[in-house]
Order: C-alpha cells, then sequence, then structure tokens
C-alpha cells in the first residue's frame, strides 16, 4: 500500500474506512468515559474522601493520555497498527473491569479509580491515534476533512453522552461509568481484519527516545498540577538531554530537522493554545451551578448535553464548512466562537443558567468547527512519511495543553483571589467565576492573534 493519498486505490480506501468506523466508535465510549469523569471529579473525590486532590482524577489520566497519544502515533510510522489496536483494547478492556470492581464491590479509593482511569485512558487512545493515522495516509484527499470532522464530532458526541451518563449515574453510582467503553472488545476482530498492516518501515523501534520525551512531558505536565519546581527542572533537564540524544543517536524515531520546520512549529502553536482550555467548560460551569445556582449535578448534565449536541453537528458539518469557506476563514470563525462563548457567560453570569448553558454551546460550537482545519493546517506542514509523528505529537499537545490548563484553571475554581470584583458589576462568587471565564477568553484571543499573525508562513507552499 502507498502512503501517498494521491495513489490510494479503491480498494485501499474501502478498507480504509471499514477499519475508521469501528475506530470511531471505540474512541467515542472511550471519550464518553473521560468525558464523565471529568464532569464528576469533584463528586469522586468526595466520595474517596480526598476531595483536594480530586483534579488528579482528570489531570493524570490526561498526562498520560498525552504521552500515549504521541507514541502511538508515531509508532505508527514504525510498526503495526494491528499490534497497536490489539493491545490498546485489552489495555481499555482491563482497565475497566479494574475500575468497576476495585471501586464498586471494594472500599472506592483515589489511587484505584486514578489506576483505572489511566489503563482505559492508555487503551481507549489506540483507537483515536490509529484512526487519524489511517485516516491521514490511507484515505484519498477528498475523503480526509471529511473524516477529521466526523473524528472532532465523534469527540462532542461522546461528551455530550458522556455528560448526560455521569449526571444520571452519579446520583446512582458513578462506578458504573468505568464499564461503558468494555464493550469496545468485540470490534477487534473486525479490526483485525480491515486494519492495515503492511505499510510500516521496519525498524528498530527507539524504546530509548521514547522513555526520554515520555517521562519528560509527565514532569513537566505534573508541575502544573503540584507547581513543585523541582519537577519543572526535572523536566528540562529530561528535554535537553532529548534533544542531545536525537542530534547523536543512529535511528532517533524523530530528528531534529523535524523541529526545525518553522511551519510546523507556528502551526502546532495554535493547537497548543487553543486547546488550552478544552477540558474547562464541564467543570467550571458544574461549579457555577451548584454555588451560584443551588443544582444537582444531574440537572447540569440536562443542559450542558446539548451543547455537545450542537459541537458535534458543527464537527460533522465542518467538512462541509472547510470546503466552501476555507481552512483560514474556518479557524478565524471558530475562535471567534469559543471567545464568544466565554465572554458572553462572563457577561451573563447571574443571567440563569439556561443562558450559560447557550454560551456553552456557543464555544462547542467553536470548538467542533476548529478541529479539522487546524489538524489537517499542521498535517500539511509535514512529508507524507512524517505523517504518523505529526498525528502524534498534535494529540501530545493538543492533550498536554489540556491537562495543564485544567489543572491550572480547575485549582482556580472558587478561588477567593479572583473574587474581588468583576468588569460586569457583580462580586462575590459571581464576580469569581466571572473573572475566570474572562481568563479563559484571553487565552482564545491569544490563539486568534497568533494565527493571524502567523498564517501566511503556515500557508506557504513547501519549497
Amino acid at each position: 500500500m502507498g502512503t501517498d493519498a494521491t495513489d490510494v486505490d479503491e480498494q485501499t480506501n474501502a478498507m480504509a474506512i471499514r477499519a475508521l468506523v469501528p475506530l470511531l466508535v471505540t474512541f467515542i465510549l472511550g471519550t464518553l468515559c473521560l468525558q464523565g469523569f471529568n464532569l464528576v471529579f469533584t463528586q469522586v473525590g468526595e466520595a474517596v474522601r480526598a476531595p483536594g486532590q480530586a483534579s488528579l482524577i482528570t489531570a493524570l489520566p490526561s498526562i498520560v493520555l498525552g504521552i500515549v497519544c504521541f507514541i502511538y502515533g508515531s509508532l505508527g510510522d514504525f510498526v503495526s497498527l494491528k499490534k497497536l489496536v490489539a493491545f490498546g483494547l485489552v489495555t481499555l478492556l482491563i482497565g475497566s473491569l479494574f475500575g468497576f470492581i476495585s471501586n464498586y464491590y471494594f472500599s472506592a479509593n483515589l489511587w484505584t479509580v486514578i489506576i483505572a482511569r489511566v489503563l482505559q485512558t492508555a487503551g481507549e487512545q489506540v483507537a483515536g491515534s490509529a484512526y487519524l493515522v489511517v485516516a491521514t495516509k490511507y484515505l484519498k484527499n477528498s475523503l480526509k476533512v471529511i473524516f477529521f470532522g466526523l473524528f472532532t464530532a465523534g469527540y462532542q458526541l461522546s461528551a455530550a453522552i458522556g455528560v448526560f451518563a455521569a449526571g444520571m449515574l452519579s446520583s446512582i453510582s458513578w462506578q458504573f461509568l468505568f464499564l461503558i467503553p468494555a464493550v469496545t472488545i468485540v470490534f477487534l476482530p473486525l479490526l483485525l481484519k480491515n486494519l492495515p498492516d503492511g505499510n510500516h518501515s521496519g525498524q528498530r523501534v527507539d524504546g530509548f527516545g521514547f522513555a526520554i520525551f515520555g517521562v519528560a512531558t509527565a514532569f513537566l505536565t505534573l508541575f502544573f498540577s503540584y507547581l513543585s519546581w523541582w519537577m519543572l527542572l526535572i523536566a528540562a533537564v529530561l528535554f535537553l538531554g532529548f534533544a542531545y540524544y536525537i542530534r547523536t543517536a543512529d535511528h532517533p524515531f524523530i530528528t531534529p530537522a523535524f523541529f526545525r520546520n518553522t511551519r510546523w512549529l507556528c502551526a502546532i502553536s495554535l493547537i497548543l493554545v487553543f486547546y488550552f482550555v478544552n477540558y474547562c467548560i464541564s467543570p467550571v460551569f458544574n461549579a457555577i451551578a451548584h454555588n451560584l445556582y443551588g443544582m444537582q449535578t444531574s440537572t447540569v448534565s440536562n443542559y450542558l448535553v446539548w451543547a455537545f449536541v450542537v459541537a458535534a453537528f458543527v464537527g460533522t458539518s465542518s467538512g462541509a464548512i472547510v470546503g466552501r469557506i476555507g481552512r483560514q476563514a474556518a479557524i478565524i470563525v471558530a475562535g471567534c466562537l469559543m471567545l464568544a462563548g466565554f465572554v458572553g457567560a462572563a457577561v451573563c453570569i447571574e443571567s440563569g443558567f439556561l443562558v450559560l448553558a447557550i454560551m456553552a454551546a456557543v464555544f462547542y460550537a467553536g470548538a467542533g468547527l476548529m478541529y479539522s482545519p487546524v489538524v489537517s493546517s499542521v498535517l500539511d506542514t509535514l512529508p507524507k512519511d512524517e505523517s504518523g509523528r505529526g498525528v502524534g505529537m498534535n494529540d501530545l499537545v493538543m492533550n498536554v495543553a489540556g491537562s495543564i490548563g485544567i489543572a491550572i484553571i480547575g485549582s482556580l475554581i472558587g478561588s477567593p483571589a479572583l473574587g474581588g470584583a468583576s468588569l460586569f458589576g457583580v462580586s462575590g462568587n459571581a464576580s469569581s467565576y466571572a473573572n475566570l471565564l474572562l481568563i479563559c477568553g484571553a487565552v482564545v484571543l491569544l490563539g486568534l492573534v497568533v494565527f493571524l499573525v502567523f498564517r501566511r508562513h503556515i500557508y506557504a507552499a513547501n519549497r
């Protein structure tokens, strides 16, 4: 099978589509579980008698998510996708059963929750990474943007179902959230039949390089959770060691030339900024509902689920939207919608939760539109033989940025430091949440500025 999309024949294209469908369903169910725990992590923290460490239930799996995203995507250039998917689905099943059994039939514990979520995360992401690698390498160019749009639509749909399921199960037993993605093991035979197996370099996998980069990324993200400077120092030393290693090693999995690609650097910075606030809407709005409106999580989910439905609809339509207005205009429109969602919520903080839910829908409409044009723009800055590593780096930056964002924003939820006064004349808790929403909006505005500054260079023709 050729890796150039222009050489993809009809049979290869059809096999890719047959593999993409179960991969997407697996990704949706795994992400559903992630989004469910993202909504109720504060309640889970109280249930395991560790409310002060509740953010770790989301932050640590998010760190793992970023690392395995990079590893899975990059390995797509070197080893069999069938082996990767088999490993991932089995790991997902083990994590699901362990999480449910250890926390439902035995005393619930913070670390059994975290370990189970880490295993689930490490397992389910194989589907997302394999989906993107297959779509990038084995689909015709005309289908790529469409399937990227379906991917983000699947993500948003899973978020919608996850929010609804978490709200419902929080009043029954949150432990049942663990079992939702366990059913994906039934897709394994179909995937082993249709996934491509022969299009990899056959080179020895650079395990040492992956290990250095992964551990460095973990310490960097942990620094933002704990603000311990020794973690940042270790991360800096490991990244410097990684830079030296890839310059001197015979066959590193990624070369210094990859990071000297300035078009890629400018493009990947968009993902870093825009997805910094990716995990923040649900916990922030959940806290607002609890503390300003006295609402239960089950009620909150009934409001927020429609925001994710909007995102899924826009994501499904993003291929057609991008085809009509172009990627650059789509990114600008998406960024403006995300910005309007945060600023509108800050302005309307005391106007009722229905209005806030509408603002959340505006934000998620932008998020649903953003993924396809941004990811395709980033991948277009790389040659085809580096597309797996490009997918891996995209996912790494997207998820590490999100985990750092939730660690910082999560620590500021309800912080008295933000409660002095607001630009909109509110005070107390309302002021604190309004200012927090404005901070999130400022991050999105920064992303728009970065795009407008660098867009000519990002879309410059390869020389």
